[in-house]
């Protein structure tokens, strides 16, 4: 095995200390990431995709989140919120993602220090270093990092930064409709009749869902919160009817727990468990998705079931399968990351989703989130790979972690700790960047 140099090589004197840290992503944990270079007075830029900040937790933003604000607010954005005059909301109540956005991450994003560094409606589509692939070593680590950006545009251009954050979350890279990972065949065919997870189904996206047959597919959180929206639907709109399809035999994820001590999801998972026994729900399990062709308007899904092939008609398809991360923009870099869940290697063993609930998480910090690659980061629901549950409490003390690291702070960015109630506190499967909690 060989070990890591986890000197900080920004805090050497030269070209690297007058770059700013280029952020991606601008949700609840770039953001923090963000606050905490204020804090510390590394200057920085942030990327985000969307027209305005966290637009991915806008996409769900109907959604109410399983935890309470007194959990959702990172330490360092809210010494900044507070000095300008802000209050946090009810600190025991749970909010839904827009208001989330709406009373604590846009106010954190108009903080002038912040705001002035945010450019919206920029891509990033790839980072290497400097006149360098993956493949030299000589001075790479003192070699500035080449964040490649597209404007809303259309213009290219590479941005010298002297370390990077990956807080870009998963939300907008589901995992496939088919059980094999790959891409679902047939899939350009009914593309059309496909929804994201979290749809607002009794919102704007009512007339998509009213009277049609609906099938949701996926064992997590975001399908049960799909489901029950589409439960209340189907008695409000004559012909709606709500399928349930998983490739197991059982949800564990959303099926109630005696034991589960956050009451907000044991109340998901109990009265998902009451709509399928009442038959609200028709719950088909064991069933593995091969292929998905179109008859007419409808959608049918080929599947293994039981060890028949069977078929399985529709009319809409919600794909709640979960999420990965999108490595495609950093083929350039040398990551180190865990072969089935696709995290960072230090961090994997402490968040498999085979042993680990998000509430029995260890804290952990820059040591575990470290790549082979000096001073990248992949930090948020992102470093959690394919692991479908992450605290955004723990995310907050990544950042903390790394900016600290960053900024020649060792023996602080090496105290990691996480102090929550007993409870501890759970996202939903949604994703940071869109899902988060």
């Amino acid at each position: 095995m060989t070990l890591l140099d986890l000197t900080p090589r920004v805090r050497a004197a030269g070209p690297l200390s007058a770059l700013p840290v280029a952020i991606i992503g601008a949700g609840p944990i770039g953001l923090a990431a963000a606050a905490n270079l204020v804090e510390r007075g590394i200057d920085f830029v942030v990327f985000e995709a969307g027209d305005e900040v966290a637009a991915s937790v806008r996409a769900w933003g109907h959604t109410r989140l399983f935890s309470p604000w007194k959990h959702l607010v990172d330490p360092a954005s809210r010494r900044l919120l507070e000095e300008r005059g802000w209050e946090l909301p009810d600190p025991e109540r749970a909010p839904t993602g827009t208001e989330l956005v709406e009373k604590y991450v846009s106010p954190l994003a108009a903080v002038e220090e912040i705001a002035q560094r945010i450019r919206t409606g920029v891509e990033v589509i790839g980072v290497t270093r400097e006149g360098m692939d993956r493949t030299r070593t000589a001075r790479r680590a003192v070699t500035p990092f080449a964040v490649r950006i597209r404007t809303a545009n259309g213009d290219v251009e590479d941005v010298a930064a002297r370390a990077v954050i990956d807080a870009s979350g998963t939300y907008t890279s589901p995992n496939s409709l088919s059980s094999s990972g790959l891409e679902l065949l047939g899939m350009a065919d009914i593309a059309d009749r496909v929804t994201p997870a979290l749809p607002d189904v009794l919102g704007k996206d009512r007339a998509a869902f009213a009277g049609r047959r609906v099938t949701v597919v996926g064992a997590g959180h975001s399908a049960a919160n799909t489901l029950l929206a589409l439960v209340q639907l189907a008695s409000e709109e004559a012909g709606t009817t709500v399928t349930w399809l998983i490739r197991n035999a059982k949800a564990v994820r959303v099926s109630s727990s005696p034991d589960d001590e956050l009451i907000g999801r044991a109340n998901l998972g109990s009265r998902v468990d009451r709509a399928v026994e009442r038959g609200d729900i028709a719950l088909v399990d064991g069933f593995e998705i091969i292929r998905a062709r179109r008859t007419g308007d409808a959608v049918e899904l080929v599947g293994h079931h039981r060890g028949d092939v069977v078929t399985h008609e529709a009319d809409i398809v919600v794909n709640a399968t979960g999420f990965r991360p999108n490595l495609d923009i950093l083929r350039e870099i040398r990551l180190e990351l865990d072969e089935i869940v696709e995290a960072p290697k230090r961090l994997a063993p402490l968040i498999d989703p085979n042993v680990h609930s998000c509430g029995s998480v260890e804290p952990h910090g820059f040591r575990e989130l470290a790549h082979p690659e000096q001073g990248f980061f992949i930090v948020g629901m992102k470093s959690y790979g394919r692991a479908p549950t992450f605290l955004l409490a723990t995310g907050y003390e990544q950042v903390r972690s790394v900016t600290a690291w960053l900024s020649g702070d060792t023996a602080s960015a090496s105290n990691v700790e996480l102090v929550l109630p007993a409870t501890g506190v759970c996202s939903t499967d949604a994703g940071n960047g869109g899902g988060c909690c």
